[in-house]
């Protein structure tokens, strides 16, 4: 059975409470002086791992975050170091550094922490999805498409493949967006593939396509517990700074595009739905400043994303890193959020 169908099975009644709801007024507790989108609000900002280190490990270059099982937040680098923090504190407790088969460092980018404990992480070199046992190492490598390989074995471009990773509610079906585009799609349509899990391995399964924003790539995904998908979509201009923005997704209606060797306009082609929340450049600065131009001094590479839970009002609270590519004109920043979903779209009964 296609994603798309099971999603909108067990969606269903979700999406008809949703529709009943919708037309009630928008809870009214989110400080107005934090929004930065009637339906995101930023809580506060942390720089205190900005050039730090641990054990003589370089503490940045943050690319992706993920919730342990016991509470404590998993935060990737992209230079082959995972750290576990705590969620209160960020104070790094341990770090265990990664490498490919033979030995070399990865380019480490997405990152799910799976039902047993085992860390599934991208690589954007090949692009690979590994399995990796809490003390680093290997036990196992998902298959990936030949389409989405790095030229000359693919049609794909070094530096921008899997950089995000997300576990789709349920845990049966993982799915890696293309950061760009690949060779023979139109700009900006990039591939979300999808696994699924059959007798505790991961298959290849689904592929679906997402338009993004003008100039921008998408460095993270966050599937929501309502089954669809936060998206990061960032780009960067220089001397004038960073674009990030955040959509709201829906896999439902996609067509599966894992056999369509072209992704140029077909009308017969549906895309992923996406909805913007905010651009977080319309955030409140909350004193924050920048070590290089920015439309808002709060920006800075925003690479990395999770959902630690629910507030009180039932919105998500989601924590954002950016990735300071161990620069001294970028900073490693957490930024705290409160998001309230949009509905479901209504479909008519017939």
């Amino acid at each position: 059975m296609r994603l798309s169908t099971v999603l909108a099975t067990l969606t269903a009644g979700l999406a008809a409470a949703t529709c009943l709801s919708a037309a009630g007024p928008a809870s009214a507790d989110s400080p107005a002086n934090n929004a930065c989108s009637p339906s995101v609000s930023i809580d506060r900002f942390s720089d205190a791992l900005d050039k730090t280190t641990y054990n003589g490990t370089f503490v940045g270059n943050f690319s992706a975050l993920a919730l342990d099982r016991d509470g404590t937040l998993a935060a990737l680098e992209d230079r082959s170091s995972l750290f576990d923090l705590d969620p209160k504190t960020l104070r790094p407790m341990s770090a265990v550094h990664l490498a490919d088969e033979k030995g070399a460092d990865l380019d480490s980018e997405g990152l799910v922490i799976d039902r047993d404990g085992t860390r599934l992480i991208t690589s954007e070199t090949e692009p690979s999805v590994r399995r990796h046992s809490r003390d680093g190492k290997i036990l196992d490598r998902l298959p990936v498409p030949s389409s989405l390989l790095v030229a000359p074995a693919g049609r794909a471009t070094g530096n921008q493949t899997f950089e995000g990773l997300t576990l789709l509610p349920g845990g049966r079906t993982l799915l890696a967006p293309m950061e760009y585009a690949i060779s023979g799609d139109s700009a900006g349509i990039v591939r979300f593939q999808t696994w699924k899990r059959h007798h505790g391995r991961f298959e290849l399964a689904a592929q679906y396509a997402y338009r993004t924003d003008a100039g921008l790539g998408v460095p993270e995904v966050q599937a929501t517990p309502d089954g669809r998908l936060l998206v990061l979509e960032r780009g960067f201009t220089a001397g004038v700074g960073n674009t990030v923005r955040l959509y709201q997704a829906d896999l439902r209606r996609a067509t599966d595009t894992g056999g369509i060797e072209n992704l140029t306009g077909q009308p017969d082609v549906h895309l992923i739905k996406k909805t913007l929340l905010t651009d977080i450049a319309d955030c409140p600065s909350l004193g924050a400043t920048a070590k290089q131009p920015q439309p808002n001094p709060l920006l800075d590479n925003i690479e990395g994303m999770t959902i630690t839970g629910r507030d009180h009002t039932g919105r998500l609270k989601v924590l954002l890193v950016s990735d300071d590519n161990q620069n001294a004109a970028q900073t490693t920043r957490f930024y705290y959020l409160r998001i309230r979903a949009r509905p479901f779209p209504c479909v008519a009964e017939g």
